[in-house]
């Protein structure tokens, strides 16, 4: 926006056209959380304390440029609007090419900007302190999916601490969760929905497992393939034993020595995998490309144009997925719908695009057990996808304490001219401690 108030006259179309979207984002964070903080941390961007690159390929010139500023943070609060955007571009363009008189704090006020903060940022700088989530789902859980969560971190514990996994325990897990766990549609429903909890590798890869099993179901492969497919997610990421505890959970961007160690556990996890007798022959190699795209590129480098296994495409859907959806210390989950529209963006060149949509009509923008908000307000549990129709599930109507307080309502209903008579506006998420999925849903898969 600097940059166009700067080449385009005022009240230009492209200028008003992207004054409008960059609104509307904002808008749509300040739903999530107020205020709004874009910092720039060690180099790279954070909003709202979750670091990630740059989409943008100008990304890079951007940091440089509020570097250059003196601007290392920007706040927005609620009720920040059109035009304030518009004057704040309009003075980052002007501090960029004459000297402004005054504090910044006097040029935002004198020019109207009420709903917007810019600062630098210091190394203790508290706005990096994060919430201290619980380390896993609390409230009411399956038993057998309790036992599964409780297996996996016993066995990672046991391997960080120098001890050995034996190919009987992993088979005794991979029977749990294949026979037990997955004919849960509670289960699958919390695996699923919004996370509230720190997303620890040894409860991601529980997670992974269940997933997986659910894709390559959809898929078609026989039990064979499944047990194997199974063994390899719940290890796939053991390698990160090796990676320091405070690198994977560092809240600001990783510095190169930092994103090297990290980048090593896929090759770290196959190393330790292949000294281990009695594992399938494929979960090593799992282990070692589940970071590797479509394309043949990632980490770790195998050499050009090497694509990875088909299972390893497999893998990969379901890893992405279920690390957006679940909490990091530097980031919080995000909702199915948003984590679908990413696999979506990754189609392609990063992902698998066949798997990627057998996923997402697997398990719905709205998977089954969530808590949603309607256009009309309400808020509501998801019972049952609609075929053909994956936005408009139906749903239990639910009031502020989460008790049922009416009929169920199809979503993909609608009136006499046509259109839809409600839409599902966003996911929600629910305090686990209050919230008891499994009394809305069938209790067995089928």
């Amino acid at each position: 926006m600097r940059r166009l108030i700067g080449l385009y006259p005022h009240g230009h179309p492209l200028v008003e056209e992207r004054l409008r979207v960059l609104h509307e984002a904002i808008r749509a964070q300040l739903r999530r959380e107020s205020p709004v903080s874009i910092d720039i941390v060690e180099g790279g961007i954070t909003v709202d304390r979750e670091s990630g690159p740059l989409e943008l390929e100008t990304g890079g010139q951007v940091i440089d440029d509020l570097l250059a500023l003196g601007v290392q943070s920007i706040q927005l609060d609620v009720g920040v609007n059109h035009e304030e955007l518009r004057a704040l571009a309009q003075l980052l363009w002007d501090m960029q090419h004459h000297p402004i008189e005054g504090t910044v704090a006097a040029q935002l006020a004198d020019r109207g900007i009420r709903h917007v903060r810019l600062s630098r940022l210091v190394p203790l700088d508290t706005r990096q302190v994060v919430p201290d989530w619980p380390d896993a789902p609390s409230g009411v859980l399956d038993p057998d999916y309790a036992e599964s969560i409780m297996m996996s971190k016993a066995t990672f514990d046991e391997f960080s601490s120098g001890g050995e996994i034996t190919a009987s325990t992993v088979r005794d897990f991979v029977q749990l969760l294949m026979y037990k766990v997955s004919r849960s549609n509670a289960v699958l429903s919390q695996i699923l929905a919004v996370k509230k909890y720190e997303n620890q590798t040894w409860l991601h890869s529980v997670n992974v497992a269940m997933l997986s099993l659910l894709l390559g179901r959809q898929v078609g492969l026989r039990d064979e393939l499944l047990g194997a497919l199974v063994e390899a997610a719940l290890l796939h990421d053991i390698g990160k034993t090796h990676v320091p505890l405070d690198i994977l959970r560092k809240p600001g961007a990783l510095d190169d020595r930092e994103r090297r160690l990290v980048e090593r556990h896929p090759a770290h996890g196959a190393e330790f995998l292949l000294r281990t007798p009695g594992l399938h022959p494929l979960t090593p190699r799992l282990a070692l490309e589940h970071h590797r795209t479509v394309r043949g590129t990632g980490y770790p480098d195998l050499g050009d144009g090497v694509i990875p296994h088909p299972m390893s495409q497999l893998l990969s859907v379901v890893d992405i997925y279920e690390a957006v959806t679940g909490v990091r210390t530097y980031r919080r989950p995000a909702p199915p719908e948003q984590a679908c529209l990413l696999l979506a963006r990754l189609a392609g060149d990063t992902l698998n695009t066949s798997l990627v949509k057998t996923f997402v009509n697997a398990i719905t923008f709205f998977p089954l057990g969530s808590l949603v908000r309607t256009s009309d307000e309400r808020l509501g549990v998801v019972v049952r996808i609609t075929e053909g129709d994956l936005l408009h599930p139906v749903i239990v109507p639910v009031n502020d304490r989460f008790e049922r307080v009416g009929d169920e309502i199809d979503t993909s209903s609608r009136d006499g001219r046509g259109a839809y008579r409600v839409h599902i506006v966003e996911s929600v998420a629910p305090p686990d401690e209050t919230f008891d999925v499994a009394a809305y849903l069938t209790d067995r898969a089928a």
